[in-house]
């Protein structure tokens, strides 16, 4: 894939992140896949499913697995536990064949197929489900080991920086550019959830500053508000973004703060609608302005009118005002404009007092 056709693939895309939240249920993970394709579908916007890739034999360290259950509800020590991580990773953990499913399903609702891998091992199984993007999980920016796998499989990739140090990203970029491997990076706070004074949208600007070649993103966790965010950061210039997805079921499986239903992504996504036509053509031309503007500007602009009896070759020039002519309203159709005296005008034909200058005079 080409840098300009990767570029394509990674403008406007939305990312929704399944990520744990299938509790290890295809079924459910199936259900959040319709729902939530349902509204890709209502808005015609560009959409991957992602999901999360962990060698299940290998990923946790057999004496620290625990037992649990897919559905015992939200794990209770803090955020960062090792312990709340590895019960996580246990209570929500897929076969192979299991993401193979879930894959034809995202194929079958028209979205693009993405997941993130967490080892070594499971890179691998990108190319096996031939999937469309890969994702660097942000604390694995800097792992090296995992990244030349994801580099070998030179697939469009994206990377979140999210408690990242600048330098480690710049490696990255570096190391993505030199075998032109197509990357996208996105800005991301990792907390979980995020609260409206931890988002630094302003990092955005700093990104497309550091790194003009690729296109930035907004990852984000927030959740008291589906609208601001967005809008902000597309008129900021983020031009993909990622969301954690779930749903509501029957059974009242939790929902993680930081997780968008089927209605907020709704929200979401009306949101870039509006944001797109508020911001208009991207910024690297002058606009362009159309015809009904020009009309309206032309309307509202002062026309020339003879003060004293003109006669061909006479100059019209600034001094002139109020002793050769007037600037006065309405602008009339083929008339010269107080524009016009930027430059000195030349009269081509006789033009009587109190009459319009026209571009081409027709007065005798």
């Amino acid at each position: 894939m080409s840098q300009e056709e990767a570029r394509e693939l990674f403008t406007d895309l939305f990312v929704l992140e399944l990520a744990n939240n299938h509790w290890g249920s295809v079924e459910r993970g199936k259900q959040i896949i319709r729902e939530h394709g349902a509204i890709v579908k209502k808005h015609g916007v560009k959409a991957a499913i992602k999901l999360q890739f962990r060698d299940t034999e290998g990923f946790v360290k057999k004496e620290f697995e625990v037992d649990t259950v897919a559905r015992e509800g939200e794990v209770v020590e803090p955020p960062g536990s090792p312990s709340r991580y590895v019960k996580k990773t246990i209570a929500t953990r897929l076969q192979k064949e299991d993401f193979r499913v879930l894959f034809d399903e995202i194929r079958a609702h028209g979205m693009l197929t993405m997941a993130t891998p967490f080892d070594e091992k499971t890179v691998q199984w990108c190319d096996d489900f031939d999937l469309d993007l890969v994702k660097i999980s942000s604390h694995d920016a800097s792992t090296h080991i995992l990244v030349d796998h994801i580099l070998d499989l030179k697939r469009p990739t994206i990377v979140s920086n999210g408690g990242t140090c600048i330098e480690d990203i710049d490696t990255l970029v570096h190391r993505f550019k030199q075998v032109s491997v197509p990357l996208a990076i996105n800005h991301c706070v990792s907390l979980y959830p995020s609260e409206d004074h931890h988002l630094e949208l302003n990092q955005i600007d700093f990104l497309r500053k550091r790194y003009p070649d690729h296109v930035l993103g907004f990852s984000t966790h927030e959740y008291r508000d589906w609208y601001a965010s967005m809008m902000m950061s597309y008129a900021k210039g983020a031009r993909t973004w990622e969301r954690h997805i779930d749903i509501e079921d029957m059974e009242g499986t939790p929902v993680s703060k930081y997780c968008s239903l089927p209605h907020q992504i709704d929200e979401w996504f009306s949101a870039y609608k509006k944001a797109k036509i508020m911001c208009g053509q991207e910024a690297l031309h002058p606009r362009k302005i159309p015809d009904e503007e020009k009309k309206y500007v032309q309307s509202v602009a002062r026309g020339i009118y003879a003060l004293r009896d003109l006669r061909p070759g006479d100059i019209l020039t600034k001094k002139g005002l109020g002793v050769d002519y007037e600037l006065a309203i309405p602008l009339q159709e083929g008339q010269y404009s107080a524009h016009d005296l930027n430059e000195p005008i030349t009269v081509q034909n006789k033009v009587q007092k109190g009459n319009p200058v026209l571009i081409k005079n027709n007065y005798a």
